[in-house]
């Protein structure tokens, strides 16, 4: 088979210095970085259904890009293959060992559930032939429960019990998928588990309802060998006004009300979570207090649009609090997946590659920088510092629980009034964060 990405060489690691386009400047996979190679700490994978799929397009134009990759017509089985072709080339040349997928990325949808399945079958025997030999592994799986206008009232917060079946056979397939390639993780994104007004929504049986999917998917998952997390990819809005999963902290708070939390965990996508009035590092650390980081969706969006524009990561300074807090959860069970795209007017092949370069060089050098914070101990020890009035006497009581309401109004009553809490610093932190960054 001729080579679909014939000019692109294996992309190498030519370090800092390098101006070659189609090289690594950090990312160097051998290098050892707090006891474990860059490799380990940042698992990247490739996100099938912009990667081998998103061709330009928007609501305003047609596509840009030839994702073709040599079928003869768009939309077919011939083009599906044509796909695996193109990303298992891309993932050995830009050398990322991961990939993620929803079902209908990898398959044109029929009309017919039992057509669709079949292909899934076709087209995943292929994806095993083509992962023998390699150390390309899935990530994680998913089904596309938001792009069929079935799904327009939402999947398992559907109205109709029919759709809800619909979902629960797509799930089960993903699965099977997952399952069937390795998955380390399996991934609910709830699209349009939503509402546009309450006045024709009812909030409590919809979200009981998608507990209820999500937990036969767990059974399910179980029941067939899945040992890895499920996972809950918060998003507050676009395309549902109003989005049961808004945010990590209220993600999190579903699966504890419905008994899913020893199952799922989070991931994260940096460009959701500024949508939600966050940042990252916010819903990162959410998840991280609270056990339940799992896998992250490495992109970012503009600040200038009010919407998920998927753009790859170029912040070192965004990488670097990501890979904080990644470095202080002990990483991560799941991995790094590009659920990024290119712009609209870089539509040629090599822009797939350097679109790729820019997002793991940044997640590099965000990691590089990490470490370097963490080593430095100023922000931990200043942290540590500023609640050291916990760590002994009325303040030592109230940590260990060993006080009462009584004793603390007895204790405010001597003091009269307290001292000023002193100064967070916030200035001085920042600026031990650009020393770091750019000494």
């Amino acid at each position: 088979m001729s080579e679909i990405f014939a000019n692109i060489p294996v992309i190498p690691y030519e370090g800092p210095a390098s101006k070659n386009p189609l090289a690594f400047k950090y990312y160097d996979a051998d290098r050892v970085i707090l006891g474990k190679k860059m490799s380990e700490h940042l698992p990247f994978a490739m996100a099938w259904w912009h990667n081998l799929g998103a061709a330009g397009t928007d609501m305003f134009g047609r596509d840009t890009a030839d994702k073709s990759f040599g079928a003869s017509e768009k939309g077919t089985m011939e083009h599906a293959r044509a796909k695996v072709d193109a990303g298992f080339e891309f993932m050995k040349k830009v050398g990322i060992k991961y990939f993620c997928f929803h079902d209908v990325d990898l398959v044109p949808e029929a009309d017919d559930i039992k057509v669709t399945n079949q292909r899934l079958d076709e087209i995943s025997d292929y994806i095993l032939e083509k992962m023998q030999g390699t150390d390309i592994k899935c990530l994680w799986g998913t089904a596309n429960m938001f792009g069929n206008p079935r799904f327009m009232n939402g999947a398992g917060s559907s109205n109709s019990a029919d759709v809800f079946c619909f979902a629960a056979a797509q799930v089960k397939k993903a699965l099977d998928i997952t399952v069937k390639l390795g998955g380390r993780g399996y991934v609910f994104w709830g699209g349009r588990e939503g509402y546009e007004t309450l006045l024709n929504t009812d909030v409590k049986f919809e979200q009981e309802n998608i507990a209820r999917l999500m937990h036969l998917a767990v059974d399910y998952g179980r029941s067939i060998g899945f040992t890895g997390d499920f996972y809950i990819e918060p998003k507050p809005k676009e395309p549902m006004k109003h989005q049961y999963d808004f945010d990590a902290a209220t993600a999190i708070g579903f699966l504890r009300q419905y008994g899913l939390d020893k199952d799922f965990k989070m991931n994260i996508e940096a460009n959701h979570a500024t949508l939600a009035g966050h940042t990252f590092q916010h819903d990162l650390r959410i998840s991280t207090i609270n056990g339940m980081l799992g896998s992250i969706d490495a992109n970012q969006g503009d600040t200038l649009l009010g919407w998920d524009t998927d753009e790859f990561p170029w912040s070192v300074y965004e990488a670097t609090m990501c890979m904080y807090e990644v470095l202080k959860n002990g990483g991560l069970t799941g991995g790094f997946n590009f659920d990024s795209k290119n712009r609209r007017t870089s539509n040629t092949y090599e822009d797939m590659f350097h679109a790729y370069i820019l997002g793991m060089d940044t997640f590099a050098l965000g990691l590089i920088k990490a470490a370097a914070l963490i080593e430095d101990g100023r922000l931990d020890q200043f942290v540590a510092d500023r609640y050291a009035s916990y760590k002994t006497g009325i303040g030592a009581k109230i940590r260990s629980g060993e006080t009462t309401l009584e004793e603390l109004a007895a204790y405010a009553d001597q003091l009269g009034a307290p001292d000023l809490p002193g100064s967070g610093r916030q200035e001085y932190l920042e600026s031990v964060v650009n020393q770091v960054l750019f000494s």
